[in-house]
């Protein structure tokens, strides 16, 4: 399925029915008087997050959406059934803006207006409108038959932006061909394409990595940035969105780039600026180091490049050395992965963690 994380649809709530001038008319009542009814309501539009999608492709192929008209009141004082209600189901972890100026095509203005974080949240995104008062409602002792009703008000309508940010624990960044797509193979069901030339990803993966029976956590990749990803270069900075509410960022390394004249510390720092003009909530996340491709030098030139790369960089947080490929040095990363997550958790729910710090180009 084509993954599609940002669409922009319609969405129509019904109108409210009109009311119903209408007098009963029966042999040997004389005196009936108004009987006419009041209008139903109109349908609204309502927004719930399901677990089971993953990607706003539906709506590229549909993009307007419509609750249903109240009807209107009839006599005997009957009153018009409400309008059906409009759901519309969305992924969880997407985000929703009210485009303002819609017609304005170069730079319409748009608000946040929610967001939908856990499976069955709903929200209401368009109000339907209220019923029209039938006649029977107008009678009073100085007008006993009244011929005025009022027609029911319109439902709203409104242009929303859909953006979809995917909900991971960890997340992956590095350079094109660092690793990421065959780290999150070895470590998860998921099963991204490999391949040994730049950009085979091109689009964000998710995978389930299963520590034990009760204990697991949700991986993401996303596809390589490249110095200047804030002008266009590469993929650009689109993908960097689903890192955002991620507990943690990998930032993967080929220690054993094909080119010599590589400077994997460069590398890091490259990315990091880039993250850095991409801004948002990403630059609060903790990082860790993870040199990939361990399998390709021997020991001794690892430890070398290894420390050359933390002097380079001032590196304080940790360090990990491992290989993709083969496995090596992936099992303690998944422990210590594991234990960090539950740590996370843990001060989530006492309070802000002390020892988060922002970003740092230098780590």
């Amino acid at each position: 399925m084509k993954f599609i994380d940002e669409a922009t649809i319609r969405v129509s709530a019904g109108d409210g029915g009109s009311g119903c001038i209408s007098f009963r008319r029966e042999k040997y009542v004389p005196r009936g008087g108004p009987d006419g009814g009041d209008g139903g309501n109109g349908g609204s539009v309502y927004l719930v997050a399901e677990s089971g999608l993953n990607t706003l492709v539906d709506f590229r192929t549909k993009r307007r959406y419509a609750a249903e008209n109240g009807r209107a009141g009839m006599a005997r004082e009957c009153t018009g059934r409400k309008g059906e209600d409009c759901i519309i189901r969305i992924p969880v972890g997407t985000r929703i803006f009210n485009v303002i100026d819609h017609e304005d095509e170069e730079e319409p203005s748009e608000e946040l207006i929610g967001e939908l974080l856990t499976h069955g949240e709903r929200m209401l995104v368009a109000q339907g409108g209220f019923h029209g008062i039938g006649n029977t409602r107008y009678k009073s002792s100085t007008n006993q038959t009244p011929r005025q009703s009022s027609p029911g008000s319109l439902g709203e309508r409104r242009y929303l932006r859909f953006e979809l940010i995917l909900l991971a624990d960890i997340g992956l960044l590095g350079m094109p061909n660092a690793g990421k797509s065959s780290l999150i193979r070895k470590l998860s069901s998921a099963r991204p394409k490999v391949a040994d030339y730049p950009f085979t990803t091109l689009h964000p993966n998710l995978g389930v990595v299963k520590v034990s029976d009760e204990r697991s956590f949700v991986i993401a990749d996303i596809p390589g940035v490249i110095e200047g990803a804030a002008e266009g270069a590469g993929l650009g900075l689109r993908f960097l969105k689903h890192l955002s509410r991620t507990r943690l960022l990998l930032h993967l390394v080929d220690i054993a780039p094909l080119n010599e004249d590589t400077d994997p510390a460069e590398e890091v720092r490259s990315i990091a600026t880039e993250v850095e003009k991409f801004g948002g909530e990403i630059m609060q996340r903790e990082r860790w180091l993870i040199l990939n491709k361990t399998d390709l030098i021997d020991a001794d030139e690892l430890e070398r490049r290894k420390a050359d790369l933390i002097e380079k960089l001032a590196w304080k947080g940790p360090v990990f050395c491992i290989s993709a490929i083969s496995g090596e040095g992936t099992k303690p990363l998944t422990y210590a992965l594991m234990e960090r997550i539950e740590a996370h958790i843990k001060n989530e729910q006492s309070g802000p963690a002390d020892d988060d710090e922002p970003w740092s180009p230098l780590g």
